[in-house]
């Protein structure tokens, strides 16, 4: 949508006489918070592709779309690689099997993963805990000592 919350389409393009409705690249930064830079690197990885009018960027319902994957696929930790590799199955006439079955299998090892740095949290935060009890106890009587 533009500042003043109209869409903006160009006049000559077919998508405009069809209702498509595009964003500048300002209006997607702003909705997902994210800088420009970063729509431009998620361009350039083809993860996202928006039309071209003259310099001005304009996307699509399908590049928001896309974006919120990446996004989300970003946030659960996976690589650029793995999400376009995901987005590149979707097939829009077929049954998608072929993604849903690559989906669930990176995202079963991406859980086991995340799973194993948790542990390795918790461990790691039992431990500074552990150090920080005995620190305090050490400081406690040291202090009492010098009053």
């Amino acid at each position: 949508m533009t500042k003043t919350g109209e869409s903006f389409a160009p006049k000559d393009d077919d998508a405009a006489k069809e209702g498509e409705t595009y964003y500048r690249i300002g209006q997607m930064a702003k909705h997902f918070d994210i800088s420009l830079r970063t729509l431009r690197f998620y361009e350039d990885k083809g993860l996202i592709n928006p039309k071209r009018v003259g310099t001005t960027r304009l996307y699509s319902r399908s590049d928001k779309t896309r974006l919120k994957l990446v996004l989300l696929g970003r946030r659960i930790g996976f690589s650029l690689r793995d999400v376009k590799q995901l987005m590149d199955l979707y097939d829009r006439e077929g049954s998608n099997v072929r993604q849903m079955k690559v989906t669930l299998e990176k995202s079963e090892r991406q859980l086991n993963k995340l799973r194993k740095q948790r542990s390795a949290i918790d461990g790691a935060i039992g431990e500074l805990t552990t150090t920080m009890e005995v620190i305090r106890r050490k400081l406690s009587t040291a202090t009492s000592r010098a009053a």
